[in-house]
């Protein structure tokens, strides 16, 4: 296999990577493609961002803007997030949070995943986006492999807690480079269930808000997030000491 195309682009408050094999077919086209899949990343910071004061979300949360009125991607996102707190047991709630309903823990996970499709429409071999430790892959990065995704070891930078073998899509989540960010929804206060918390499966979006309610929850949620059809997890607990699904195929 060919050397992959890199890209990096900066979006949604975070840095996204792209390693994309194109194949020999669409290697002279695959810049455009890139671009196209970026721009779906900066479309949905546009429509999603607490952070930007006129953004539809920030004017939905200020109640100057009516669910009826908001971009049709609201209504998607607000079934998702629906689904996702129901099958988390609520540790993931995006109605829970200061300021009201915000869907940031899985509005990432959603946006790479629709960026990760024009690359997919355009007909590329392989190729994986990571925004800040939300992962998606399409194809292998060679026949006969997974994409193989480091996990950060959450008390040293440098180091690797495990390496994890990915079929689709990994999500991670903890409190070691943004502090006590994650509240848990059952008690309002903030949230200390995990260290780092990991979910794998087929979809990124979903992968996204579970990691979060298992960073919230810790083992209070690992059984409803392990029990969810298609999804594994791997939780470091605050003292260290770790739990995986059997899913979860760890690489020595």
């Amino acid at each position: 296999m060919t050397a992959p195309v890199i890209h990096v682009e900066q979006a949604m408050g975070t840095v996204f990577s792209f390693t994309v094999h194109p194949g020999a077919d669409l290697r002279p086209e695959v810049n455009d493609a890139i671009g196209a899949s970026c721009e779906r990343l900066h479309h949905a910071e546009a429509l999603f961002s607490t952070w930007i004061p006129d953004s539809p979300m920030s004017s939905f949360r200020r109640g100057e803007l009516a669910a009826a009125s908001c971009p049709s991607e609201f209504a998607e996102v607000l079934d998702l997030c629906t689904e996702a707190r129901q099958r988390s047991g609520s540790w993931f709630d995006p109605w829970s949070l200061p300021g009201g309903y915000d869907p940031t823990g899985l509005v990432k996970g959603w946006a790479i995943e629709r960026a990760l499709s024009v690359l997919i429409d355009a007909g590329v071999t392989s190729a994986m986006i990571n925004g800040g430790g939300d992962i998606a892959t399409w194809g292998r990065p060679a026949s006969d492999a997974l994409w193989r995704i480091g996990i950060r070891h959450p008390w040293s930078e440098q180091s690797l807690a495990c390496i994890i073998e990915v079929e689709s899509a990994i999500a991670t989540s903890g409190t070691y480079e943004r502090g006590l960010h994650l509240v848990d929804p059952h008690r309002g206060i903030p949230a200390v269930g995990a260290a780092s918390a990991s979910v794998t499966g087929p979809s990124l979006a979903f992968a996204d808000a579970y990691a979060t309610a298992l960073a919230v929850g810790g083992d209070d949620a690992f059984d409803l997030i392990d029990g969810v059809e298609g999804y594994d997890a791997y939780l470091i607990r605050p003292d260290g000491s770790e739990r995986a699904s059997p899913g979860i195929a760890v690489v020595s």
